[in-house]
């Protein structure tokens, strides 16, 4: 399902026609695809950030009564304060076939003793333009220490075929490692001892 967006052709660009769009409550966007000449818009800042919240979120946006499938395929984002300064669009047309990364999310708890070391965040996926997964689950609930889980473990919607290597290493469930009591002690009197040497070395 797409989010709705009204977005405005543009013709203007540079530094500061971003800072007047982004101080209407706009967001700079441009979307490119198929071979057509890249369409550069604005679009309404509240309602895109709401629709962007999820990886590679599906929009139908209207331009001038014309409307324009597309998915979102970058955004960049203001390094401080992490609002949007601009959106990469792809567009895209119903029943097409696109490659995304989607975001992979561990479930479950392991086994007593054990730790589970997420390796990948995200596997390559190539599904419907129209039924995008927005994130696969693991689960390593019960896994001991030495248990993997690859890429070809995770279970895939329908219609979905995994892109990354299936022996990527996703989880690798390790021993967990404790710290001594006395090791513990021993760096917490490290710094006790700094005195004594001074005073040794002044005598």
């Amino acid at each position: 399902m797409s989010e709705k967006l009204a977005a405005e052709k543009r013709t203007e660009f540079g530094k500061g026609y971003a800072r007047r769009t982004r101080a209407a409550h706009k967001i700079p966007a441009v979307i490119y695809g198929h071979g057509a000449e890249p369409i550069h818009v604005a679009l309404p800042g509240h309602e895109t950030m709401i629709a962007v919240r999820v990886p590679n979120a599906l929009l139908t946006l209207d331009i001038a009564g014309e409307e324009h499938l597309a998915i979102v395929k970058d955004i960049q984002r203001n390094a401080v304060r992490q609002t949007i300064e601009h959106i990469d669009l792809l567009t895209v047309r119903r029943g097409e076939k696109v490659t995304v990364d989607v975001p992979v999310h561990v479930t479950g708890e392991v086994a007593a003793g054990a730790v589970a070391n997420q390796e990948a965040v995200t596997v390559s996926v190539e599904a419907e333009a129209t039924h995008l997964p927005t994130a696969l689950e693991v689960s390593v609930e019960g896994h001991e220490a030495g248990q993997h889980v690859h890429a070809s473990d995770i279970a895939l919607p329908q219609g979905v075929a995994l892109l990354t290597d299936p022996e990527t290493l996703v989880v690798n469930v390790a021993e967990a490692v404790e710290v001594a009591p006395e090791e513990e002690a021993g760096e917490a009197e490290a710094p006790a001892e700094a005195p004594e040497a001074e005073e040794a070395s002044a005598e």
